[in-house]
């Protein structure tokens, strides 16, 4: 190898096309068979109400009711310290939810992320509630609750609100069905306390159930938001699995685990349901008519006369806080998704959070991650030095071999590789910091991308968003300009053709990283700068 910074750039180069196609793998959603519905209404215009009722664990089908009134239902505002949701009394469930800590573009504070949305152009909404096995009354998501107040919120100095709301059969059966939600959570626990007064048991399972529009995502180079999966997951206790919905129309998924959970999860944000991890749950997940719907119903209790039993489910709400995830249920963190280097990205996330913690500052954590990432590999990259270092003061000797040999390429490369046996020179030693380097550089591009806690992070100046581009491109501007420096501080390639490729790679990459999140470029022009004191030193070693 003549020149191995070349091989460095396209090794470089050939990471970054792989990248993209990991996106494209990954990420890319077809059309749907069946398309959403144009129409769009407001939150509080009449909410759909679908007919289908989940069977029992034993059934392969979901079951027709009747559809009732549509108006007999009203909503109920529940506010707590993240959260501002509605719950609607037909079916006691939550179809609207807020996140007022969350705004969708930062100068617009006023408007935050809404995740469930009741309306019919972004239907979003969980369906809960209780199965009879004998098929008589039941308090499915199309029972109507009575709430015992128009409205709940977290006071301060209160740490938890519990919103209780009733059902009853006419005929000795109670149900008080109960949200907890506690300050500063998205976990919300949900409580059935079931009350039987009838002579005879009563058999029946709860179920939860989650239903959204499929819109899918055009893609932008300016909105990393578009290249984040959006879409149904399940997690059977094992393995967690992207659905995709094209195959959902085909053939509906259909099995039975414990320890498992459902979500829909967008870009830094998701909303889950977990069954009691205690017993088994028949988990469906199916597409039509432009929505898919994930189901998870536990296995039938018992309920003997004059007995009370209780119900329950976890749902998740909000950001994708990976401590949050931890402690709500198994496996949930594995909504952050990191991709294949996840083995590289969560340490890295775990180090840069203790950084934060000590910095205060995300921005100030990613340079200090830098510079240890740099002491990490320091010997690697001292050894690439001072093989660069040799490598451009044989620059001189190498003319000469190549005016010598000009017409004899084999004989030029004998000479070159016995000049570099003399002289104990590696030409390729130069490539191996570089591709240890990259795996680091990718994971840390997915924790930037993907992290929440970084989500619209400010640094200092300017930038005001680590997680997005740099709006006037000066931080990549200045990452192009350290590797032109870093470029004249290395043996230039002898062939002119090489020579005119190296000298354009840093205007490719300025342009290729403009669109990078401004905490990546960070990183890269931080770890430019150390690279360029390192050679800079070793440089004046060797022509000492």
């Amino acid at each position: 190898m003549e020149n191995q910074r070349l091989f460095i750039w396209i090794a470089f180069a050939a990471v970054a096309w792989l990248t993209w196609q990991a996106w494209v793998q990954d990420y890319h959603q077809p059309p749907v068979t069946q398309q959403p519905a144009a129409a769009s209404q407001t939150a509080d215009a009449p909410r759909p109400v679908p007919a289908d009722i989940p069977g029992l664990p034993d059934q392969a089908e979901a079951v027709a009711v009747p559809q009732g009134d549509p108006d007999l239902g009203r909503l109920i505002p529940i506010v707590t310290d993240v959260l501002s949701l509605k719950l609607d009394t037909r079916g006691a469930d939550l179809v609207s939810a807020l996140l007022p800590e969350y705004p969708v573009k930062k100068d617009r504070p006023d408007l935050p992320v809404q995740l469930l949305n009741p309306s019919t152009g972004n239907y979003f909404v969980f369906r809960s509630g209780l199965r009879d096995a004998a098929g008589g009354a039941e308090p499915n998501h199309q029972a109507v609750f009575q709430a015992e107040a128009d409205a709940f919120k977290l006071e301060d100095g209160q740490d938890v609100l519990e919103v209780p709301l009733t059902w009853r059969s006419g005929d000795g059966l109670t149900v008080r069905k109960i949200y907890r939600l506690e300050r500063g959570r998205y976990e919300i626990d949900v409580r059935y306390e079931f009350t039987n007064e009838r002579s005879q048991p009563w058999n029946g399972a709860s179920y939860v159930q989650l239903r959204r529009r499929h819109v899918p995502l055009e893609r932008s180079m300016v909105d990393v938001d578009t290249y984040s999966y959006r879409g149904p997951v399940l997690y059977d206790g094992e393995k967690y699995e992207k659905l995709d919905v094209d195959d959902l129309f085909e053939e509906p998924v259909s099995t039975t685990t414990t320890g498992g959970w459902l979500a829909s999860i967008q870009h830094h944000f998701l909303a889950a349901a977990v069954p009691p991890a205690d017993g088994p749950a028949a988990y469906r997940a199916t597409f039509k008519d432009g929505i898919y719907t994930l189901t998870a119903i536990s296995e039938v209790r018992t309920v003997a006369a004059g007995e009370t039993a209780v119900f329950q489910e976890t749902l998740f709400i909000g950001p994708k806080l990976q401590e949050q995830l931890k402690e709500t249920a198994p496996g949930l963190q594995l909504t952050v998704d990191y991709g294949f280097l996840t083995i590289i990205s969560q340490p890295l996330f775990w180090v840069l959070g203790k950084l934060h913690g000590l910095t205060g500052n995300w921005g100030w954590a990613i340079i200090l991650l830098t510079v240890l990432i740099k002491l990490v590999f320091y010997k690697l990259s001292e050894t690439s030095g001072r093989s660069m270092a040799k490598m451009r003061k044989l620059q001189p000797r190498i003319k000469a071999l190549q005016e010598r040999f000009q017409d004899d390429r084999q004989a030029l490369s004998q000479a070159m590789m016995d000049m570099y046996k003399r002289e104990k020179v590696n030409p390729a030693s130069g490539c191996l910091p570089i591709l240890v380097q990259m795996p680091v550089f990718l994971a840390l591009y997915w924790v930037l991308l993907e992290s929440v806690e970084m989500r619209q992070a400010p640094f200092m100046l300017w930038i005001n968003d680590l997680s997005s581009r740099d709006p006037y491109f000066i931080l990549p501007l200045l990452m192009g300009i350290t590797m032109f420096i870093q470029q004249r501080l290395n043996p230039a390639p002898p062939d002119p053709v090489q020579a005119k490729v190296m000298m354009a790679l840093p205007i490719v990459f300025t342009v290729f990283f403009a669109f990078f999140p401004a905490g990546l470029v960070l990183y890269w022009f931080v770890n430019n700068l150390l690279s360029i004191a390192q050679q800079w030193r070793i440089n004046k070693l060797i022509d000492a």
